[in-house]
């Protein structure tokens, strides 16, 4: 099922700096990405951009610690436990979570946090950009392939 409002709006791009924009291109040209906090439910946001990135040619490794498997993947407890490299993780966890998310995304030695809409953490920002991640707060990584898949 589509959820409208995670598949008709377009990227705020009056919100989106040029600086920015090439960050988020950067990050759409990165291919391994974990998804944080994904659910089981067809009907949810995280299920939704998870399975249409998969679709659009990512690899999707779900972060979900009760979970066997979403989206024929195996769920990994943490993003400690992934056993193959992580370019992108994608975070569908409330703010409060984030700075310990970007703690283990830095040890992983991941290349970018994103951090989806509604999603913010100055402190994980501080953190992962410290240790050199690229970092998106507040916006939804399917929208922004949406928007510039054709710039890739």
């Amino acid at each position: 099922m589509e959820l409208p409002s995670v598949t008709t709006c377009r990227v705020d791009l009056g919100r989106v700096d040029d600086s920015e924009k090439e960050k988020i291109k950067q990050i759409l040209r990165m291919k391994n990405i974990a998804v944080v906090g994904i659910s089981p439910k067809e009907d949810r946001p995280s299920y939704d951009v998870a399975k249409y990135l998969k679709e659009n040619g990512y690899n999707i490794i779900p972060v979900r610690p009760a979970a066997k498997e979403i989206l024929g993947e195996k769920c990994y407890r943490s993003l400690e436990d992934i056993d193959r490299p992580v370019d992108v993780v994608d975070v569908f966890r409330r703010s409060e979570y984030c700075v310990e998310i970007a703690k283990q995304a830095v040890k992983i030695k991941a290349k970018a946090l994103w951090l989806q809409e509604g999603v913010y953490s100055e402190e994980a920002k501080r953190i992962a950009e410290a240790a050199g991640l690229i970092v998106i707060m507040d916006k939804c990584l399917k929208k922004a392939h949406r928007e510039f898949k054709d710039e890739l």
